[in-house]
């Protein structure tokens, strides 16, 4: 068995040595032993590896170690130009790499930040103005900033798209073309994502020279650290399921993930009415919600992050313990991302997906996906239904019934809380039940209707005494009479 390459093996200065070691990272994983050499030889790359792989640092030592050259103390914002720079396809992750570039450059004079959308432009432009070497961006505010003449990329020396396998499902490659047509053409450029789709390898192919291709695991391929279990549940009792298996597993902390930002935002406040401490994480908060979620679930204020997939992928937060798949992720990738937040690092953890009836398909794209049939196991419940008000479908709420597991009667009409102004009194006529009219009384003379349904050879129908007769009318016209012989 080969031994695990070192931080101390490779040719880093020591400023940089410092920082990886204060930050206690000591062997370097499987994709960061690959990629470093090749980018200190002023390669570019297309990298492959599972999330969770340390592919931050894979990009962030060797581009720090080649910028030295550039070092200088120089109060001066024309000596710091942009030189590198990290286009993400999230805010989220994009604070985070500028966070992990700012902690390995600590010990350096190099400068950098972070531009993403969501927050005032205002900080962001000064910090671009006093000169930074490294930008960390989304595409959408860096175009806002490009448009402003605040980034100025014309000293661009290498460029990496991280996660752009996502960049391009969201719709980012006519941003990443605008903003690579502003580039210099020659540059060193570095591709890393989960998957080598033909976009992927279309775009490598206008934009990288001669790439050398890593690739450390297979593609999609779960970690073996994380333990995979699907529950087939009733759609109501999903929530349940997620109490249950936190008692069951005496778990402190998950990620809860949603297909969508409204059911995302229903479910946080549900949980947090069963007693759990939530926040939730979609696109319709604003940046600063964001982070201060994000933030808060990091120290351990909060038990449940209730997300959608905008924090399925890159997120770095140490020790998860589990992750909830609420709802089946539409796309099957996704799936492969969501439990990638837990077990990370060699660390262990749980994946509990939460089925129902109508997800099959969804499903058939999880096991295509994994190569594998799943076999979905029953959770057992310690109690039962909790009793109260539920919809059943009819315009109507019922109260359950736990013992019967039936419907109890429905709660009597509450009378109006305020009565209009100037109401006119209430007709008693309206609040009596319905009273079958009596039949009509025989007389000499038959009804007419009665009359004509006997001339007829029908049966007398029954009229009703509140129906008047219809009034005899002369007719204008005489009815021709039938021509002799007829009768027979």
């Amino acid at each position: 068995m080969t031994s695990t390459p070192t931080y101390a093996s490779l040719a880093l200065a020591e400023p940089l040595k410092r920082a990886v070691a204060e930050m206690g990272y000591e062997h370097m994983t499987p994709i960061q032993a690959q990629a470093i050499p090749v980018v200190l030889a002023g390669q570019d790359v297309m990298g492959a590896a599972q999330t969770g792989t340390g592919k931050t640092a894979a990009f962030s030592l060797p581009l720090l170690q080649r910028l030295l050259k550039h070092e200088t103390v120089s109060a001066s914002p024309a000596r710091h130009p942009v030189r590198a720079l990290v286009l993400l396809p999230t805010r989220e992750l994009a604070d985070q790499v500028a966070q992990q570039i700012a902690q390995y450059a600590k010990y350096t004079a190099l400068r950098s930040a972070v531009v993403f959308g969501g927050v005032d432009m205002k900080p962001q432009i000064e910090a671009l103005r006093k000169g930074v070497e490294v930008l960390v961006a989304t595409p959408g505010r860096l175009l806002d900033h490009i448009e402003a003449k605040t980034a100025v990329l014309g000293h661009v020396e290498y460029v990496v798209l991280d996660e752009a396998d996502r960049m391009l499902d969201i719709g980012f490659l006519p941003d990443l073309q605008r903003i690579l047509s502003y580039l210099p053409k020659s540059r060193t450029t570095l591709l890393f994502s989960a998957t080598f789709s033909s976009e992927i390898r279309r775009l490598a192919g206008s934009y990288l020279q001669n790439p050398i291709t890593i690739e450390v695991a297979l593609p999609n391929e779960t970690a073996a650290t994380v333990e995979q279990r699907f529950y087939l549940v009733d759609e109501d009792d999903k929530r349940r399921a997620i109490g249950q298996v936190l008692r069951d597993r005496a778990l402190r902390q998950a990620f809860v993930f949603c297909n969508s930002k409204l059911g995302c935002a229903r479910l946080a406040r549900a949980l947090e009415r069963d007693g759990l401490k939530t926040t939730a994480l979609h696109g319709d908060k604003s940046q600063d919600e964001r982070l201060k979620a994000l933030q808060a679930f990091k120290d351990g204020t909060v038990d449940l992050l209730v997300a959608t997939d905008v924090a399925a992928r890159g997120l770095d937060i140490k020790d998860v313990p589990a992750v909830f798949n609420f709802d089946v992720p539409f796309h099957a990738e996704d799936y492969v991302h969501r439990i990638g937040r837990t077990g990370r690092a060699g660390a262990e953890g749980l994946a509990v997906t939460l089925i129902t009836r109508r997800d099959s398909r969804l499903m058939a794209d999880v096991e295509k996906l994994l190569k594998k049939k799943i076999e979905p196991e029953h959770l057992a419940f310690d109690e039962e239904k909790p009793r109260g008000r539920f919809n059943d479908g009819r315009r109507a709420w019922r109260e359950r019934d736990a013992d019967t597991g039936g419907d109890a009667a429905p709660p009597p009409v509450r009378a109006p809380r305020f009565a209009p102004r100037n109401a006119p009194p209430a007709d008693p006529f309206f609040d009596k039940p319905y009273e079958e009219p009596p039949a009509p009384q025989a007389e000499s003379e038959p009804a007419p209707a009665a009359a004509t349904a006997a001339r007829n050879g029908g049966a007398a129908a029954v009229v009703a005494a509140n129906i008047r007769a219809k009034r005899k009318m002369a007719a204008l016209f005489k009815a021709p009479e039938p021509p002799p012989g007829d009768g027979n």
